[in-house]
């Protein structure tokens, strides 16, 4: 009788995890995952990016220009850090910033009871991570706008503190970061605790 075995490779990526309560691993070490709110909305938007050449002068494609989080209740989710990152088709996280290091974008929601539309950067705390949730001192090119007032972009619905839109802008001036749209296979989308001192 003969017996083989097979070694067998599992991994766990942060793309295929449920989003709950408890420990949520990023690779190495852990964060605390938060669901703030039980339904939330994801879309990618897309503008033509120009590229011709010698004997295409149309040649190009649809990069991405934002990633919107839709319908997202900013009062219970208040002073949990946002994440988005990118998934390609091919399962791989997809960069967001020019050196290529990061493949997450994130903000801290404003914690208060009362939030405002703003697109400061510095208020909402916007920044790169690497995909084990890393800091990535890359200048940051991105932009965000958090919005309570005026219509959803997702659905065109009313937006409020408690169905809010926050929007990310990888590269606004299409210089850097030109992500070809059509290489996205899913967009996450993560609420986690922030361990930081409140000031």
């Amino acid at each position: 009788m003969l017996v083989g075995l097979v070694p067998f490779l599992l991994t766990t990526f942060a793309a295929n995890v449920t989003v709950g309560t408890g420990p949520l691993q990023f690779g190495q070490g852990s964060e605390q995952a938060i669901s703030c709110d039980s339904t939330v909305y994801a879309s990618v938007a897309e503008d033509w990016y120009s590229q011709p050449t010698p004997t295409d002068s149309s040649a190009g494609y649809f990069r991405v220009s934002d990633v919107a989080v839709s319908g997202i209740d900013l009062v219970a989710c208040a002073g949990l850090k946002l994440r988005v990152r990118l998934i390609g088709t091919d399962g791989k996280e997809i960069p967001v910033d020019a050196s290529g290091d990061a493949t997450i974008l994130q903000i801290k929601i404003p914690d208060t009871d009362s939030p405002v539309s703003t697109s400061d950067v510095q208020q909402l705390n916007l920044g790169y991570l690497t995909p084990t949730g890393v800091p990535v001192s890359t200048q940051v090119i991105a932009n965000v706008s958090l919005n309570v007032t005026g219509t959803s972009v997702y659905d065109g619905s009313n937006l409020a503190p408690n169905s809010g839109d926050v929007i990310f802008y990888p590269d606004p001036a299409a210089a850097q970061v030109n992500i070809d749209a059509s290489t996205i296979g899913r967009v996450t989308v993560e609420t986690i605790s922030d361990p930081s001192p409140k000031s």
